[in-house]
Order: structure tokens, then sequence, then C-alpha cells
């Protein structure tokens, strides 16, 4: 009975230690919108759960775009116009949404088009270092991304 005391002992103390290691941010209910064959951009939306300290996504990247930017919607002399920024705040326990009509991702310069029912790979890169690896559906709207839950690393 011993050896068995001890192994489960070992194996809760594992469990423990890595517990930390474990992803304090999560993605939830993402998509990429499909866009017509000769489109060289479309956009990346997604929901980011922290559960941990605050926290800022700071760069996306992915290997079917040359690039991706974090964009955000401003409003001038009531014209709506995208624009990049360096970040997006997460707040300790909170929640960050990207979404058509405000803050997102931009993957400029696809590689290749991007048909519907793909999935496209996306690396989170956040201020504290973590980064968190995703797979999103190409969609051509939010409702089909209700369908599909495709989670952290």
């Amino acid at each position: 009975m011993k050896p068995i005391f001890k192994h489960l002992f070992n194996l809760a103390l594992v469990g423990l230690l890595s517990a930390p290691a474990m992803a304090e941010i999560i993605v939830k209910d993402g998509f990429v919108r499909a866009m017509p064959p000769a489109s060289p951009n479309t956009a990346a939306y997604f929901t980011l759960i922290n559960h941990g300290e605050a926290n800022e996504l700071v760069a996306v990247s992915t290997p079917v775009a040359r690039e991706a930017q974090l964009h955000t919607l401003v409003t001038e002399n009531d014209v709506v116009k995208m624009r990049q920024v360096t970040g997006f705040p997460v707040d300790a326990h909170g929640t960050l949404a990207l979404g058509e009509q405000g803050d997102h991702v931009m993957l400029l310069g696809l590689k290749a088009p991007l048909a519907e029912g793909e999935t496209v790979a996306l690396e989170l890169t956040f201020k504290s270092g973590e980064t968190v690896e995703i797979s999103l559906p190409v969609s051509k709207a939010a409702a089909a991304a209700d369908e599909h839950h495709h989670h952290h690393h």
C-alpha cells in the first residue's frame, strides 16, 4: 500500500507545482473573416479571457499572412477609420473582446486565399512574455464561429 500512496503523493505534488504553468489567458469564440479570393487582407476576431494578472496583447503572428497588426476603430469628423495600435490591455481576471465593430487583428498580405472552413493558426504574444497559440476557423459570419471553440495552447 505504501508505494501506491507514495505515487499518489508524487502525482499530486507535480500537479500542484505545474499549476502556475497552466495558461492564464484563453481564447474563446474566434474566427477569421472569409474574403473574396482577390482580397489581400482579412481580419481575425476572438475573445480573450484572463484568469491571472493584468497583461497586454502586444503582437500577433501567423504563417498565412505577411503581417498581423493590432487595430482599433476611431471616429474622426464623423468618419470611422482603422488605426494600428501597440497593444490591447487585458485586465486581471477580465475579458477582452476583439470584434467586427471595434478592436481586431488585421492579417495583411495573405500568402494565399483563405477558404471558408479552413483554419488559421495565430500566435498571440503578451507583454508578460507569454505566448498563446490558437487556431481559428475561416468564416463569412460571426454566427459560424459559435460552432467552433478552438482554445489555447
